[in-house]
């Protein structure tokens, strides 16, 4: 799923070869980007469009022999000045006169010779690890025995093994450690065209010498912002620096960077492109306000994780809490729905900023497939829209104070205030109720190795900066936390945890429901005292029809095995219950406003793997058939763990729960006695405690 989709789209046709292009977003001065070479597509800018779009009208053109554009089959056809004009042509379709002119790679020498060539059509340049030039090696075309590292750069290699090939050119452009993603983003764009396309590329790259290339820069007079990596594999440095000096632009020099800074370090650079577009642009200033900080209240910045409703249930709790040791406290939520609901329902300040975040939930839908989500590919391929969501909280911080910020598994927060520490301007903490990418069984070898390195970069921006989260707060105990390792070489969870962490038990958004009160609620909700009801739900992420449509299959059985059995189904927000069969003596109810009070007052609950709907249901001592999604690492080992921990609930797989074997499992269960391990009911209180001393 994309962060953001085109308002519209199109193609241009030059000479019998079309190519697409996509506009975003409306404002001045336009962005046009530039498709760097036929190696990658447009999907380059997926990290910088969403961000810009907000600002400024952009507008990606596709590079001929890759993603929306022709294969033409001539080598004239992808000469530089085919590029250039293919640009132009894209700027007259969308009726652009000016535009700031970025390029990336071979795309930066486009974009100067945009500038050089087309000066009126220019209001500025920004050129990133520009290949300006770049030539091919000298035995390009020479039969070898062997081809290792850049002998790869070889017409007969790339046709006898074009994919080892793109592996290898991508291995130097993330030459920076833990760049695991960027390169397998790099590697299937590659893919996307063939061998025999990009050899026909080779004349028109390898064409500009040194001194066509000062030649060309000598004629831009526009504004321009050089940027490029001193680790750069592909373009070397030294050539930024050229660049800077014969345009007479500005130089900015990623320390450590390699070729890429647009995918390994985006939020630099989108700041960098906005910055340089805004100085060049003729827009209005804005106005604002500034309050001295001794006449305005104390505010918090709270940031809850839209996946489920778990977060928002604990956050209100925690935000009660502070509030009572702070009183007048302001407190602003960048939430996104479903979040976004309950905090409404409450009453709560949902930060007007909040529409312009890209719908996470949906995202992690889109991935699910029946009761399976494989939840670390999946938060792996949202990367666009957790920069896209950072953009706009570093927006909203750097335009209003806050007193501390607070992120309950806010994953684009934590990961690029560790990557730019820069960024920081308030007391930050950060809470999560699980530690530890863990590799599903089947994932083999490579997921493994790609969870390792997720934990690995995480624990060492940790210790790289330790002091950045102010507090770190576990949601339960250092029992709860699983005794697995971070991955080979790595430490033990549960031991690093109780270094880095605080831990404040487990967190409920309810009050403790007792038995007196329970006869209450059962009286209150309509269900007699005689009756046995079963509720049936799998949280708020939209990822649970499958697990309900097995559940209901499996209801007639259950009756008759439970006589008068009365099922509740409950399929939260992002659910339609239309969508539902239904039969006699079954209810299928959408949103429930206070699940927890069915929850408590139910005889069984059924329900996916979720943290927040087992714990619920353990903190009532109620019985609970749980079934985790497949491929799901948190429901199936951290919250796994944790159940077992208090003696909660009976595990059953998806694959066995077929209808009559789920019936007997409910008959089983809804007439078993429990006695689970108590659950804390002082987690939200002493999270506060931690945070209270923060403002």
């Amino acid at each position: 799923m994309r962060a953001r989709y085109p308002d519209t789209e199109g193609f241009i046709e030059r000479g019998g070869v079309k190519v697409g292009y996509e506009v975003f977003g409306a404002g001045e001065p336009a962005i046009l980007l530039l498709t760097s070479w036929a190696i990658v597509h447009a999907r380059q800018w997926k990290a910088q469009v969403p961000y810009l779009a907000r600002h400024f009208q952009v507008i990606t053109v596709e590079g001929r022999g890759n993603g929306r554009a022709d294969r033409p089959g001539t080598a004239e056809a992808y000469r530089d000045r085919e590029y250039v004009d293919d640009a132009i042509a894209v700027l007259d379709a969308t009726g652009v006169d000016r535009a700031v002119v970025v390029g990336l790679s071979v795309g930066g020498r486009h974009a100067l010779q945009l500038a050089a060539w087309y000066p009126e059509r220019a209001a500025g340049v920004v050129a990133i690890g520009a290949a300006l030039p770049w030539p091919m090696p000298p035995d390009f075309d020479e039969t070898r025995d062997t081809y290792e590292g850049w002998g790869k750069a070889n017409r007969h290699y790339w046709l006898a093994d074009y994919r080892g090939w793109v592996e290898f050119f991508m291995s130097q452009v993330f030459t920076e450690p833990h760049s695991t993603k960027p390169h397998e983003d790099g590697v299937a764009w590659g893919l996307d065209t063939t061998a025999e396309t990009l050899l026909l590329t080779v004349p028109g790259v390898g064409e500009p010498d040194a001194a066509a290339a000062e030649a060309i820069c000598r004629q831009v007079r526009c504004p321009a912002l050089i940027v490029h990596g001193d680790q750069d594999g592909i373009v070397p440095y030294d050539t930024g620096v050229a660049l800077a000096r014969w345009t007479g632009g500005q130089m900015v020099t990623i320390h450590g960077g390699g070729h890429a800074p647009t995918l390994r370090d985006p939020i630099q650079v989108n700041l960098l492109i906005r910055n340089f577009a805004a100085s060049v642009g003729q827009g209005v200033p804005t106005s604002r306000t500034w309050t001295r900080a001794r006449d305005r209240r104390k505010r918090v910045l709270y940031v809850s994780s839209p996946i489920g409703l778990g977060h928002v249930r604990r956050d209100l709790a925690i935000a009660a809490e502070l509030r009572a040791r702070h009183p007048g406290l302001q407190i602003d939520w960048l939430a996104q729905h479903p979040v976004s609901l309950v905090l409404e329902e409450r009453g709560e300040r949902v930060h007007p900023a909040s529409r312009w975040l890209a719908s996470e939930s949906s995202h992690i839908e889109s991935e699910a497939g029946e009761h399976d989500l494989h939840a670390f590919g999946a938060i792996r391929r949202m990367d666009e829209i957790l920069v896209a969501n950072f953009m706009v909280y570093h927006d909203l911080v750097s335009d209003e104070p806050y007193d501390l910020w607070v992120a309950d598994e806010g994953w684009d927060v934590d990961y690029f205030l560790h990557e730019n520490p820069e960024l920081k301007r308030a007391p930050y903490a950060w809470l999560t109720d699980f530690v530890g990418w863990l590799p599903m069984p089947d994932g083999g070898m490579r997921e493994r190795a790609l969870t390792a390195d997720y934990n690995a970069e995480m624990i060492e921006q940790i210790a790289r900066f330790p002091s950045l989260r102010d507090r770190a707060v576990f949601v339960g105990n250092a029992a709860d936390v699983v005794p697995d390792t971070f991955g080979d070489g790595l430490p033990l969870i549960r031991d690093w945890v109780k270094q880095n962490y605080q831990f404040s038990g487990y967190i409920s958004g309810s009050s403790p429901v007792g038995v007196a009160d329970r006869e209450a609620i059962r009286a209150e909700l309509g269900y007699r005292a005689d009756e046995k009801v079963c509720v049936v739900t799998v949280g708020g992420s939209g990822v649970g029809t499958d697990l309900l449509r097995r559940v209901i299959a499996a209801f007639p059985a259950a009756r008759r095995l439970v006589p008068g059995l009365r099922m509740v189904v409950v399929t939260g927000p992002r659910i339609d219950p239309a969508c539902l069969p239904s039969h006699l003596g079954l209810e299928v109810h959408g949103y429930v406003h206070d699940l927890y009070r069915h929850l408590a007052a139910c005889d069984l609950g059924v329900v996916q793997g979720g943290l927040t709907t087992t714990m619920e249901l353990a903190a009532s001592q109620r019985p609970f058939i749980y079934l985790p999604l497949r491929h799901h690492f948190e429901q199936n080992f951290h919250v796994r763990h944790r159940l077992a921990q208090y003696g909660a609930g009976r595990y059953m797989d998806y694959e066995e729960a077929q209808p009559e074997t789920l019936a007997a499992a409910i008959a089983e269960e809804i007439a078993r006695p429990v006695s689970h391990r108590p659950v804390e009911t002082d987690g939200a209180a002493r999270a506060a405690a931690c945070l209270a001393e923060l403002i």
